[in-house]
């Protein structure tokens, strides 16, 4: 194996991007993920609605390659509003507990003008080692 590409079951396909991709060494590296579900649907127009379905998209991507939220070792959060992001801290920590508990990888946040979809608030990637 050189490198599998990861697609959970039931997503829709990805266009000229590998949403993960497992290095026979076991790193996951995840692609950008933003606030759309399997069928590419904006399911909230709220920054914490967002950032909630990126990272259960990261989760089930690190779960269809057979590994749990706690092998996530780095999140990249790319936001294109500081204040709104400051703002909601309290419903932030909140909602990222629900879907990766109490787990806290290394983490960078950058503010960026826009992401590529237009209806995106916030965009996160991650990089996990299963064993």
């Amino acid at each position: 194996m050189t490198h599998k590409v990861i697609h959970p079951t039931g997503w829709l396909p990805a266009k000229g991007y590998a949403n993960g991709m497992l290095a026979k060494d076991g790193t996951l590296q995840i692609g950008g993920q933003i606030g759309w579900d399997a069928n590419k649907t904006f399911t909230s127009d709220t920054f914490i609605g967002q950032m909630r379905q990126a990272l259960s998209n990261i989760r089930e991507i690190v779960e269809a390659a057979g590994g749990t939220v706690e092998d996530v070792t780095r999140l990249t959060w790319f936001v294109t509003d500081k204040a709104e992001y400051l703002a909601a801290q309290s419903e932030v920590g909140q909602a990222y507990r629900e879907v990766f508990g109490k787990h806290f990888p290394a983490m960078s946040m950058v503010v960026v003008a826009a992401l590529i979809e237009d209806e995106a608030k916030v965009e996160i990637e991650a990089t996990a080692h299963l064993s």
